[in-house]
């Protein structure tokens, strides 16, 4: 996940959320050739993958469970923010939704899911300081 040096208004994280977190893990490594690094959630893993040779991590696949479990299984693109609250107001003010959160994120930040007035879905994250 980003850390606090990421600007705000810059994508700092994109992940996938799927009921099938090892079978997408195992297609992207095909299709890709990302490698794949598991990543500790409790009784589960989820998965950063990362590019070949340099093992920069591109991205995540994570499974549809816990404050993942209602995401749908589409790309979902991470925005750095200065500050949730005020931009979960400016969606809604804006024709937008606020889908899910803000919670927690582990040890990273807090994290919100907004739906835009054309229906697109994002995450809006701030990092903690």
């Amino acid at each position: 996940m980003s850390n606090s040096k990421e600007r705000a208004g810059s994508i700092s994280w994109t992940d996938l959320t799927v009921q099938n977190a090892e079978e997408i893990r195992d297609f992207y490594e095909a299709v890709a050739g990302w490698k794949s690094t598991p990543v500790q959630m409790g009784d589960y893993n989820d998965y950063c993958m990362t590019t070949p040779g340099d093992g920069k991590v591109a991205a995540g696949i994570c499974r549809a469970r816990g404050a993942n479990a209602g995401l749908p299984p589409q790309w979902l693109v991470y925005i750095s923010v200065a500050d949730i609250e005020k931009s979960l107001k400016a969606c809604r003010g804006a024709g937008g939704k606020v889908l899910a959160g803000p919670r927690e994120m582990a040890d990273h930040g807090h994290v919100a899911i907004i739906q835009d007035p054309a229906g697109a879905v994002a995450a809006l994250f701030q990092p903690f300081k």
